[in-house]
């Protein structure tokens, strides 16, 4: 059967359609392969990075590295360390940051997550450069922000930072939507808040995300893993960072190498589990040393002669690394039994042995006041939690302010002994603190800050400090010798008798005109004038008494036994 001529011209119509769409698709085909490719590698431009092979080509794509050793796990999540260095003989120009090195450390996150094709992972994260620019604002770090693919059977990572070829600067809600990779992977988009937009904006990094494309080529290779990892993973990304021209603005910055090798997490938990058992230990010792000072000064005249000021120091770094623990054990999830059992244990030292303490020796110090009614006593405890709580949270907001002044910060904490030693000299105390928790409590005051400045391979990353180490134990090791002299020589023994003041004698010779027997009303004794003066103590109010007798009566009471009044050191 014949067609109709409707059908004819319908299907001619179709063709017509079918043909113009082939037409528009070929004319189209370049550019989008062109914006959808992965990056073309150029290092043939670059010099040393060929040795890595001739991976940026697409053939690559279509051949094996014979090097795999199986199949392995195709999610790159994590962190990757390692160096960057510009390519080949460059002076590292910039339009935007002047380079003050030409290599330096680099820190690379990445967050994979699949998508609907088969192979292929949308991958976003920041790659932050160290000594790069010499600014003191921004640390002389230098980060930007990346997105792209990784292909997962062929280990190629492509990434981009921005597209400017527009030429226009582009605004930061169309950022994403601008690059290529945004138009395969529509869902994926980055959630930052008002406050990190605005950090961005001003640091030395954003003019140049905005006006530069920053391309970055790597190859993903597995190492060859460490019998003491476990199961744990290593991979190794070797690639090159390009900022290519845009018009006629030339290049943003030279090729720099980049190699990176991921860190093993678990091992970081493993060290952060270590220390938080470690933080525990020297709670429970920080407590038995606690113990036994309150024993050593159980009595109203040997708690007075403890400074009030050194034990609100010492439980307000207590408090401070009980929040510390508490807020690490909220940010990382995996770890917050591990952190909140150490921020327990702080919890218990300042809240409960050091506040009964610290409440005992206030009492100690006002026992006219204490015993005139309670509501001149809830008065003076609010003023004086008020004061110690004002000091906590002014204390937070002091270190928030000055942080970039940490270390001379925690040396000003860690002299919390200097109270005392003032205290000593001016009451001219005797022995108000026992020999174990003086050296116990210095001791373990310093296990946390030479643990963070001084190991090497401490969880949290930083660089030791080895003059900081000295001075902060040199510091500590200066205020407990002096305790430890005033202990068992006197606490003025350092001082000239000369500028010191005088002093209640109380090894005077007293004659006796009555030749009447005079007994010491704490044992109920004769006294024996006729013995050598250092056998008897004689108050300012004249009473006598057997000089051990006093002493210890003058261990629990600064008072006279007869007439009940104030009596001077001895």
């Amino acid at each position: 059967m014949r067609p109709s001529a409707a059908e004819a011209g319908s299907g001619a119509v179709m063709r017509a359609a079918v043909v113009g769409l082939v037409l528009v698709g070929i004319a189209l085909a370049p550019p989008l392969a062109a914006a959808l490719r992965p990056l073309r590698e150029r290092v043939a431009s670059a010099g040393a990075a060929t040795s890595a092979g001739s991976w940026g080509d697409e053939h690559a794509f279509f051949k094996r590295d014979e090097n795999d050793i199986g199949p392995y796990s195709w999610n790159i999540t994590g962190t990757y360390k390692g160096s960057w260095a510009f390519a080949g003989a460059t002076n590292g120009s910039s339009r935007f940051l002047e380079f003050v090195k030409s290599k330096g450390d680099s820190v690379l996150e990445l967050l994979s997550t699949p998508t609907k094709i088969s192979g292929v992972h949308y991958v976003q994260g920041s790659i932050t450069f160290h000594d790069v620019i010499d600014n003191a604002h921004d640390h002389g770090v230098a980060q930007i922000r990346l997105e792209g693919v990784y292909i997962w059977p062929f280990r190629q990572l492509r990434m981009v930072a921005n597209s400017g070829a527009d030429g226009e600067p582009l605004q930061e809600e169309d950022y994403f939507f601008s690059n290529p990779y945004h138009l395969i992977f529509s869902s994926q988009v980055f959630q930052e808040s008002s406050e990190e937009k605005n950090r961005r904006k001003n640091s030395l990094t954003y003019d140049m995300e905005k006006h530069c494309n920053t391309e970055i080529a790597a190859k993903v290779v597995r190492v060859s893993s460490n019998p003491n990892d476990g199961e744990h993973e290593k991979y190794r990304l070797e690639g090159l960072i390009e900022s290519p021209a845009v018009g006629d603005d030339g290049e943003c910055f030279s090729p720099i190498l980049l190699n990176a090798t991921s860190l093993n997490v678990e091992v970081y938990y493993n060290k952060a589990v270590n220390y938080t058992l470690m933080v525990t230990f020297i709670s429970f010792l920080q407590v038995l040393l606690l113990i036994r000072q309150m024993e050593h000064s159980n009595t109203q005249s040997g708690a007075a002669k403890v400074s009030i000021l050194m034990i609100g120091q010492q439980a307000i770094m207590d408090a401070y690394l009980c929040l510390l623990h508490l807020t690490a054990g909220i940010l990382v999830e995996s770890l917050f039994n591990a952190f909140a059992t150490a921020a327990f244990f702080k919890f218990v030292v300042f809240s409960i042995f050091e506040m009964r303490y610290l409440l005992a020796i206030w009492k100690a110090s006002r026992p006219l006041n204490s015993g005139e009614g309670w509501e001149i006593m809830r008065r003076e405890l609010s003023v004086l939690y008020s004061r110690f709580y004002g000091i906590l949270l002014g204390g937070i907001l002091l270190m928030y302010e000055l942080h970039n002044f940490l270390r001379p910060l925690l040396l000003l904490m860690y002299s919390f002994w200097v109270p005392q030693i003032v205290t000593n000299i001016i009451r001219d105390t005797r022995k108000p603190l026992h020999p174990q928790y003086i050296l116990g409590m210095t001791v373990t005051r310093l296990a946390i800050p030479l643990y963070i400045f001084g190991c090497p391979s401490n969880f949290m990353r930083i660089e030791p400090d080895k003059k900081w180490c000295i001075v902060v134990t040199v510091f500590m090791g200066i205020q407990a010798a002096v305790l430890l002299l005033q202990h068992y020589l006197g606490s003025r023994c350092f001082i000239p008798r000369q500028i010191l003041p005088e002093k209640y004698c109380y090894h005077r010779k007293v004659e006796d005109s009555t030749n009447q027997p005079i007994d010491c009303v704490i044992c109920m004794t004769t006294i024996d004038l006729t013995q050598r003066t250092s056998e008897y103590m004689v108050a300012p109010c004249e009473h006598i008494f057997h000089s051990g007798c006093l002493q210890r009566w003058m261990d629990i009471k600064m008072e006279c036994p007869t007439c009940r009044r104030s009596l001077p050191p001895a």
